[in-house]
C-alpha cells in the first residue's frame, strides 16, 4: 500500500509540475503543519519562537489538530491557529475510505482563501499534509526528502532518520530566514496568569509552603507499550518519600485508575492530581516542583518545557529523535537497552510482550540509581 501511494504522489507531483522553490524575497504568509498530539507539539515551539525571530513581520499560521489547542495558547510566536482533524491522529476508528480526501479538498479550499507563500511540513513523513497543501496551490512547500513527502514539495531537505525533530524543525526554519540559531532556542509552556495562581493555590491548600521538596510523576503515556508496571512506581516513590521528598502523582481524566492503583500501593498518602488540573495549571504546578519523573509522555515534554528537571522511561520510542529538549544534565532518559528497542510501536508490543518487554525490563534499581546521578 506504501509503496503505491508513493508511485501515485510521485505521478501527482511529476505532472503538476511541482518544480523547485524560487525563493526570492522573504515571505509575508507563513502555514506551518503540525498534525500531532502534544508532546510532538511542545517539541517543534523552539523552531516557532525561531521562525518568529527570523520573520518579524510575517503573518505565521500553525495548522493543528483540535487534540492541540491548549498546547499552543497565547503563544507569541504565531498569529493565528487553524484546526483540522488530521486523518490517522484522531486516536479514533478510521473512518470511511473517502473521507480522508474529503476533508483534504475542503480544507485545501478553505486554505486557498489565505493566499499563503510558503507551506513548512513540520513533520518529515506526513504526505497528507504536504498534499493538503499542494492542492491549496501553496506555491512554496517546505518539508523533507522522504518518498511520500518529496515529490510534493519546492525545496526538500536531506532526511537523516536519526536527527532530533526539533533540530529538524529548525533546519526547515532556517531554509526560510536564510542562517540556523545562534543557539537553540528552548521549549515553551502555555502558561497563563490564571495558572499560576491555580498551581500557587493547590499547593496552598494542601499545606505546601515552598520548603519542601517536590517531585511529580506522570506515569500515564498515550501508548500502552510505553507504560511501565504500576507496582514498580509504587515502589519509586515510596523510596523518594523515605528520602523527604513530596510525591505528586499525577494524571488525566482517562489515567484515574493508574494512578489510584499506584496510591493504594503506597506507605504513605501522595499528593494526587487525575484530571482536574487544565493543561497550562498542570505546566505551572511541574514549574513548582523539583524533578518530574515519568514515562515517555506528552506531560514530561510539557515539565521540560516548564524549565524543571526530568527523568524519562523510554521503551519503543527512539529518545534520539523524541527525547527531551534541553540541557543534558537536567533531562535524564532511562532505557533498558533491550535488543529490539526502539521499534516505534506504541500502541503494542509486535512481539506480543504485554506489558511490553522493553518497559517491564527497566528496573526500580536503574530509575532509583538515575535519580541519585541528576541530584
Amino acid at each position: 500500500m506504501r509503496r503505491l501511494r508513493c508511485w501515485l504522489l510521485r505521478i501527482i507531483g511529476l505532472l503538476a509540475g511541482s518544480g523547485r522553490a524560487q525563493p526570492g524575497k522573504q515571505p509575508a504568509r507563513v502555514l506551518v503543519v503540525k498534525p500531532d498530539h502534544l508532546g510532538d507539539l511542545l517539541l517543534l515551539t523552539p523552531a516557532l519562537r525561531e521562525l518568529r525571530a527570523g520573520l518579524p513581520h510575517a503573518h505565521i499560521a500553525l495548522m493543528v489538530g483540535p487534540w492541540s489547542a491548549a498546547a499552543i495558547r497565547g503563544s507569541p510566536s504565531v498569529d493565528s491557529v487553524l484546526f483540522c482533524p488530521f486523518p490517522g491522529f484522531t486516536r479514533q476508528p478510521k473512518p470511511g475510505l473517502l473521507q480522508p480526501y474529503t476533508l483534504l479538498l475542503r480544507t485545501a479550499l478553505l486554505l486557498r482563501a489565505g493566499h499563503y507563500d510558503v507551506a513548512v511540513i513540520a513533520r518529515d513523513d506526513h504526505w497528507w499534509g504536504a498534499l493538503l497543501v499542494f492542492v491549496a496551490g501553496i506555491p512554496r512547500r517546505v518539508g523533507y526528502d522522504v518518498p511520500e513527502v518529496a515529490p510534493l514539495l519546492t525545496d526538500a531537505l536531506p532526511y537523516d532518520p536519526d536527527r532530533h525533530v526539533t533540530r529538524q524543525a529548525l533546519d526547515l526554519v532556517a531554509r526560510l530566514t536564510g542562517g540556523p540559531a545562534s543557539s537553540p532556542p528552548a521549549m515553551s509552556a502555555p502558561i497563563a496568569a490564571e495558572d499560576e495562581l491555580w498551581a500557587q493555590n493547590w499547593l496552598a491548600a494542601h499545606g505546601l509552603d515552598g520548603g519542601e521538596r517536590l517531585v511529580a510523576i506522570h506515569p500515564g503515556s498515550g501508548g500502552q507499550s510505553k507504560l511501565w508496571p504500576a507496582a514498580r512506581w509504587s515502589m519509586v516513590a515510596d523510596e523518594m518519600m523515605a528520602r523527604g521528598w513530596q510525591v505528586i502523582l499525577t494524571g488525566g481524566t482517562a489515567e484515574r485508575a493508574l494512578v489510584d492503583a499506584i496510591a493504594r500501593g503506597l506507605s504513605k498518602a501522595p499528593l494526587l492530581i487525575r484530571g482536574e488540573a487544565s493543561l497550562g495549571a498542570l505546566a505551572a504546578l511541574y514549574a513548582r516542583c523539583d524533578l518530574v519523573l515519568g514515562s515517555d509522555s506528552g506531560p514530561l515534554h510539557l515539565a521540560a518545557a516548564a524549565g524543571v528537571a526530568t527523568v524519562v522511561l523510554f521503551g519503543p520510542v527512539d529518545d534520539g529523535r523524541f527525547g527531551p529538549w534541553g540541557p543534558p544534565d537536567r533531562h535524564h532518559v532511562v532505557r533498558s537497552g533491550l535488543w529490539c528497542s526502539p521499534c516505534g510501536s506504541v500502541d503494542g508490543c509486535p512481539r506480543g510482550t504485554s506489558p511490553a518487554e522493553c518497559m517491564t525490563t527497566i528496573s526500580v534499581s536503574q530509575v532509583l540509581a538515575t535519580l541519585d546521578r541528576s541530584g
